[in-house]
């Protein structure tokens, strides 16, 4: 006869086993889910094959990107070139693997960056109510009240052209649509009854928020976040076409279709790869967010 002694390590590793179990259970049905919806599993693969061409850019891409060969500039898209070559003759694929880099890092930086922003102020705004509220709410409808395009031609031009300045400026702009979202949300819950339970057994105000409001808008912020990824990509190749995004050699795809709208009567693909590109992972983008809306919203169902 074997005995088992539970020591409390053991009963530690099977609570962290059963933890991950349990986890893996719920992811494993949240992907089915998104798998089940076409559009969804369209988007969040294509969103995926972008993550993936830029992290192994460098085996994807066949050549350099800002490798210049003048013999083969303009050359159609063929076997040795897939999508053509722009005027200095660059392989346009390569440059298009290469600018999907920037374009995730862009995008990226940005979603990390007004996401806690936006729902720290949201949730403060719509929780103590009164003057923070109203003080809040007023800086947050000046940044909505303009143009986020605009906005952001604004703050490039005042910072100066660079990614850096890009991410800084996108981000400035995108933030006041997850604010008012958080603190709607937030509205909504705070005369709630757990959370007037919470307040009588003593809970202060930040563990209220930290603990029982955020977790509770995450699922929306995320939702918005993910949808806004789409409007990031746009104002990004916009500020690149105009020259004050990431600067030449570089291969960002705004900038791409800015150097190549001399030669796009002769020479199509110098222009329409990149847009396709951009178009393609916008709706991409727009896709899963609408996928993620229908599984974590439940006032969807």
């Amino acid at each position: 006869m074997t005995l088992s002694i539970d020591t409390p390590q053991v009963s530690a590793a099977r609570e962290r086993l059963a933890r991950c179990q349990r986890f893996a259970a719920r992811a494993g049905h949240f992907l089915w889910r998104m798998a089940c919806n076409p559009l969804t599993a369209i988007g969040g693969g294509i969103v995926l094959l972008l993550c993936l061409v830029a992290l192994f850019a460098p085996w994807f891409a066949p050549y350099h990107p800002l490798v210049q060969d003048l013999d083969n500039a303009l050359s159609p898209p063929g076997a040795q070139h897939w999508f053509g070559t722009d005027e200095f003759g660059r392989d346009i694929f390569s440059r298009l693997v290469w600018g999907a880099r920037i374009t995730l890092y862009i995008v990226l930086l940005v979603s990390v960056t007004v996401g806690p922003i936006g729902l720290l102020l949201g949730v403060t705004a719509g929780y103590f109510g009164g003057k923070v509220d109203a003080a809040l709410m007023r800086i947050t409808d000046i940044f909505i009240s303009f143009p986020s395009l605009v906005l952001a031609l604004a703050f490039v031009a005042a910072l100066g052209p660079g990614l850096e300045h890009v991410v800084i400026a996108i981000a400035l702009t995108a933030w006041p649509p997850i604010a008012r979202l958080a603190r709607a949300e937030t509205l909504s819950l705070r005369q709630a009854d757990f959370i007037s339970a919470v307040r009588l057994q003593g809970a202060s105000p930040l563990r209220v928020l930290w603990r029982h409001i955020v977790p509770l808008c995450l699922p929306s912020v995320i939702i918005r976040i993910t949808m806004n990824m789409a409007g990031i990509i746009l104002t990004a190749a916009g500020l690149g076409f105009l020259g004050l995004g990431s600067q030449p050699p570089a291969p960002e795809w705004g900038a791409m279709i800015a150097s190549g709208r001399t030669y796009m009567l002769e020479c199509w693909w110098v222009v329409t790869v990149p847009g396709m590109a951009i178009l393609i992972n916008s709706l991409a983008f727009n896709f899963l967010g609408d996928g993620l809306r229908d599984l974590l919203d439940p006032r969807s169902e």
